[in-house]
This record gives structure tokens, sequence and C-alpha cells, in this order.
């Protein structure tokens, strides 16, 4: 199994995985809504995609600065919809739905355990934060980022007049993590750290235990 010390992507992919982490949340909160409010509010979450997917980077540009922004425009986007017409709890149930649609769209490597870690240290790695992967074995493995820059660059986009609805990125970034880490079939973990200003927290995922065998079964006289 491969040994990782800190992530590196190019700049396609960087922008590749700001179109899935966009796909992921958006058709998420469609199987979302369908799934728990039926037909309720389908005019209005009709005319909030439609800000979501206006000027789009071309697809085939692979700026991931670009593309970056159009996910945080979208993210902010979708957490106001959802909290101002049904209140916070929802989130937890995005998240879900969101995972549901991970599960088929992120590939299945052979890295067991540490596989849902790299994608959250990718996504560590997008943003700029400082992390490091503690632990990298295929049953388990851990990731602890040391200073989020997701909180650096919601003050950014507060400048350029994104609104913003969750009073830290972490009440929704924390759901989506767990959920997506489950997804996948293991156990997930989560610790919020940090202090004097700096914002860091610690992730780790398990393999589930093998099923203990069962009674021999009697031999036949």
């Amino acid at each position: 199994m491969a040994q990782y010390a800190i992530i590196t992507m190019t700049q396609a992919e960087r922008a590749a995985l700001w179109q899935r982490r966009l796909f992921e949340a958006e058709a998420g909160m469609t199987r979302h809504l369908s799934r728990e409010h039926g037909g309720q509010d389908v005019a209005d979450w009709i005319q909030i995609r439609s800000r979501i997917f206006a000027d789009l980077p071309e697809a085939d540009t692979g700026d991931p600065v670009a593309w970056q922004r159009v996910f945080f425009r979208a993210q902010a986007l979708m957490e106001q919809f959802l909290v101002s017409r049904y209140g916070h709890a929802e989130l937890r149930l995005w998240a879900q739905a969101a995972a549901e649609v991970h599960r088929h769209v992120e590939p299945d490597g052979e890295d067991g355990a540490l596989g849902p870690i790299l994608r959250l240290a990718r996504q560590a790695e997008l943003y700029g934060s400082d992390y490091t992967l503690a632990e990298t074995g295929s049953d388990h493995a851990a990731l602890r980022i040391d200073h989020c820059a997701i909180w650096d660059y919601r003050e950014r986009a507060r400048s350029r007049g994104v609104q913003l609805t969750l009073a830290r990125p972490c009440d929704y970034c924390t759901l989506a993590g767990t959920a997506n880490i489950a997804a996948k079939g293991y156990t997930p973990a989560f610790e919020l750290t940090g202090g004097d200003g700096e914002h860091g927290c610690r992730w780790e995922a398990t393999a589930p235990r093998p099923a203990a065998p069962g009674p021999a079964a009697g031999r036949e006289n």
C-alpha cells in the first residue's frame, strides 16, 4: 500500500475535485428534497439551481480557483435555502443524501480505511489547510488538520458579498465528513481541536471487525 506524507494534485485534478464536490452536494440536495419534502418548494429550488449553475467556467479550462468559487457559492446558496425553510436539523439529512451520491461517484481504491481519509485530505489540500496524515493503515487511518483554511476562505468570500448562513463551517463539514466515511463502509470519528484563534480537527476511519466465527456444525454419524 502506498504511503502518503502530503497530497499532491495537478491543477486539472484540483478542478475535477471541486466539480465532483459540487455534483455530490447539488445531487444530494435534490435527492433529499424529493425524498423528504416531495413537491414542496420545487419552484424555489429550481431558481436556486439556476444561480448555482450560472456563469460556469468552461469545463475544459481546469482552473481550480474558478471552480472553487463556483462550489463555495453553491454551498452557501444551498445552506441558506435549506436552513431558512426547514431549519438546521435538515443539514444532517442533506449530508446523508449527498453521501449516498458520494458512494457512487468517488472511486474505490485498494487503500481500505485510508481511502475516505485521503478524500478528506485532498479537500484540506484544496483550501491550503495545514494537515498531517497521522495514520495510514488499511484498517485504521487518521487525518489531523492543525489549521483549517476553510475559515480563511469564508472571510474572503464574505468580503466578496457571499451570504453565509452557518456560524461556522464545521456545522456542515463534520456531518458531511462522517456521512461520507460511513457511506464507504467505515466507522467515522472526529474531534474539533484548536485554540487561540486556530481551527482544527482530527478525523478517523476504522474498518469493521470481521464477524466472529459461529459454532462449528455438528458432524453427522
